[in-house]
């Protein structure tokens, strides 16, 4: 995979996509590579910022970037006292030119996690929630009418592996990937691989939207954990 591009001036006119238009852009990618971004004052204190990942597709091109919204001290203070339980937004943008495609919202939750997407236009794409489970990670995909299209299940034995279920099939899997030694003992930014395959284009953008949600969820818990 190359180094992030530099984001370029996006018109101000230019209107924000629609639906249609997010998900025709979703649909070429059967593969995607969500790479987290950490700056060095983050890597140094282990003090937990606003999250940001690249994104990349099956070529290694750069395709779109996530950013955590917001700032000031509020925002700090809500990350800083409960860190993995936090509400937050964050923006999807397109990547050369940061024209804002999607909204993420999670709202505030010490169970049942759930992350919401909206296109930027606020468009409903759908939700991802937890299900209660005593020791499976299983996470319902809704669609914009809240109706299950999908679930994200967990292994037992694969605690990096989430496969992609449309009723008994698995269609592909999210799975947090290794970094290799020295990056892992330098960083603890995650990465993940989507392997999305022919699923439609809406079930790709939520399942890679679940992937902001079980980063902080299950990876940012287990790294504060340890700590």
């Amino acid at each position: 995979m190359g180094t992030p591009t530099e984001p370029v001036n996006v018109p101000l006119a230019l209107p924000p996509p629609s639906l249609v238009d997010v998900s025709t852009r979703f649909a070429q990618h059967r593969r995607l590579a969500v790479r987290q971004r950490k700056r060095w004052l983050e890597i140094l204190l282990n003090w937990e910022q606003k999250n940001s990942y690249a994104v990349y597709d099956e070529d290694g091109q750069h395709v779109l970037q996530v950013k955590e919204d917001g700032s000031g001290l509020w925002k700090l203070l809500v990350r800083l006292f409960l860190r993995t339980a936090r509400p937050f937004s964050s923006t999807v943008y397109d990547n050369p030119i940061p024209r804002p495609l999607l909204q993420l919202r999670r709202p505030f939750r010490f169970l049942f996690h759930r992350i919401d997407v909206a296109t930027a236009g606020g468009e409903i794409v759908g939700s991802v929630e937890r299900q209660w489970s005593w020791i499976r990670r299983i996470y319902s995909v809704r669609d914009k009418n809240d109706v299950e299209v999908a679930t994200l299940f967990g292994p037992f034995f694969r605690p990096w592996t989430f496969e992609i279920r449309v009723g008994d099939r698995v269609v592909g899997t999210l799975q947090k990937k290794w970094s290799g030694l020295l990056k892992e003992l330098v960083t603890d930014a995650d990465n993940f691989a989507l392997e999305l395959g022919d699923a439609p284009p809406d079930l790709k953008i939520l399942v890679f939207a679940a992937t902001v949600l079980i980063d902080v969820v299950h990876f940012e818990q287990a790294k504060q954990g340890r700590g």
